[in-house]
């Protein structure tokens, strides 16, 4: 597999945050969102086999596992891999773009789905029929930029009963929004969705890599 980077941080995003995490990133991506912070991870990586990869998470010691990208699910072993950080008992979190489908992640794995609104330019190249796979415990990701995209994951949440299928998630683009703004949004019209903050670009800084 070719692995941009592993490293372990503090859970910046999702409803493990705050939480020690062993983070796997996976080079490449078929996407190109408007405001990616991982553009290095298009093509930078080094090829490690699945034995190397596990030995590289053995050693950090830390339970929670998070296999992300770049757009991980590219990667043909990534599947396996994950089965095997199931067979040792870590709790497995992938997150995916939302491009390429998620019908055979293993079903103890929690799925992070990545849902690009307008704003990131690559709305089109979703599979909405990832939504039929979710589980109760997997997560539905939009990262806003703007009132519209906002309004869009309102009415694609409501058209797909997300909050019924599992958590969901609202980001505010960093750049683009004020996450107070946003908050505003969702207290005003009751949205049962979670405000999704990257704590650790608030404890490292929005441009270290590595956390």
């Amino acid at each position: 597999m070719k692995i941009c980077e592993m490293f372990a941080s503090i859970q910046g995003e999702s409803s493990y945050a705050g939480l020690p995490c062993v983070f796997i990133r996976m080079a490449g991506c078929n996407l190109r969102c408007s405001y990616c912070d991982t553009t290095y991870a298009y093509d930078e990586g080094t090829e490690l086999s699945e034995d190397e990869i596990l030995k590289k998470i053995r050693s950090f010691g830390i339970n929670l596992v998070e296999i992300t990208g770049g757009e991980p699910l590219l990667q043909r072993e990534t599947s396996h891999l994950v089965k095997q950080l199931i067979n040792e008992k870590y709790k497995v979190l992938i997150e995916t773009n939302g491009s390429v489908s998620i019908k055979k992640i293993d079903k103890k794995a929690v799925v992070i789905l990545d849902v690009k609104t307008p704003g990131s330019k690559m709305s089109e190249k979703m599979d909405f029929s990832n939504f039929n796979h979710l589980k109760p415990a997997d997560e539905v990701k939009f990262v806003i930029t703007s009132r519209k995209d906002y309004e869009w994951a309102n009415e694609i949440t409501k058209k797909n009963d997300l909050i019924s299928k599992c958590h969901v998630l609202y980001s505010p683009a960093i750049g683009y929004i004020e996450p107070e703004k946003l908050a505003n949004w969702i207290i005003e019209d009751k949205i049962s969705a979670r405000l999704n903050l990257q704590i650790h670009k608030y404890i490292y800084g929005s441009d270290k890599r590595g956390v």
